[in-house]
């Protein structure tokens, strides 16, 4: 049997928004390129959740279920993935975002184009449960000096050749790289010279909430913070400002939650602003409008 050129990777724990992950997984499966694999972990969900992830193989048969009893985070659950995992590509794919429908197609296509990028990633649509909301336009050929401020990627939105993965070790898993085991993953690929791009076209669906902001803990902020000093050290970024963003989460952690989520609205209506594909566009539209009918089930 052909292997597929594609592996798309999903990790699923305890997703209790049936509508958003079958939009997510339908979202997959319509995509104009056909030629994949789609392989769901489940981290070890309640058994009515992970009832329902088993029964996701029954709407395709390039979907594959496989996962444990224990949860172990998305590091764990994307590792496995990659495991199993027969494409050339590996793509990454979240339980509740959208993938648009030329998303695979492009990214392969510039993959295949451009042999020097390890991975290449798009810039977003935010949207919530109303539709719609905002933009997140990422870096084109991000730099060493772009993950200062925060991952220079979406994650969910990338596309990586499946050969550094079998060079360079997967995703840390570590308690230290629970929330930003993608900042990590980029920043240690980066600092032994792996590098990535973001096609400046919109081809996904970023779910985040528009009237509220989850603050992180201070235990993950801390953790962020480690994770900064010890890639930015390597990365030659601490100075003479480097040091700085390396606190940057835990600043983050004292602020009240409106005040971040302030910030972060501010800067998507800034990116939404710069991109001409919404000179045309009104501000809101329902994300069925880009895919599909809403699930009944």
């Amino acid at each position: 049997m052909q292997k597929p050129k594609i592996s798309v990777i999903m990790g699923v724990y305890n997703q209790w928004n049936v509508t958003a992950l079958k939009n997510a997984v339908r979202s997959i499966l319509d995509q104009t390129w056909e030629d994949f694999e789609f392989i769901i972990f489940d981290d070890g969900s309640h058994p009515d959740a992970a009832k329902y992830i088993k029964g996701l193989a029954d709407l395709d048969s390039r979907i594959r279920i496989i996962g444990g009893t224990e949860n172990r985070g998305l590091a764990h659950s994307l590792n496995e993935c990659i495991r199993y995992a027969n494409g050339i590509y590996i793509a990454r794919m979240d339980a509740d975002d959208i993938s648009l429908p030329m998303r695979l197609e492009k990214q392969y296509h510039f993959l295949e184009e451009h042999p020097s990028y390890a991975w290449c990633g798009c810039n977003t649509k935010l949207f919530d449960s109303h539709g719609i909301w905002g933009m997140r336009i990422m870096p084109e050929m991000p730099q060493r000096e772009d993950y200062l401020k925060y991952s220079p990627y979406v994650h969910p939105s990338v596309m990586y050749r499946r050969e550094i993965f079998d060079k360079e070790n997967g995703y840390l898993e570590s308690e230290e790289t629970l929330r930003c085991e993608d900042y990590e993953i980029f920043m240690r690929f980066a600092e032994k010279g792996l590098k990535g791009y973001n096609l400046q076209e919109t081809l996904f669906c970023y779910r985040e909430e528009f009237a509220s902001y989850r603050k992180r803990t201070f235990h993950f902020r801390c953790n962020e913070a480690k994770i900064r000093y010890r890639n930015f050290k390597k990365m030659g970024l601490l100075f003479p400002f480097g040091w700085l963003y390396v606190i940057r989460p835990i600043i983050g952690s004292l602020l009240p939650a409106s005040v971040i989520a302030f910030v972060k609205k501010r800067e998507a209506a800034a990116d939404q602003k710069k991109s001409e594909e919404y000179e045309h566009e009104p501000a809101v539209r329902t994300v069925s409008q880009y895919t599909f009918p809403k699930s009944t089930t």
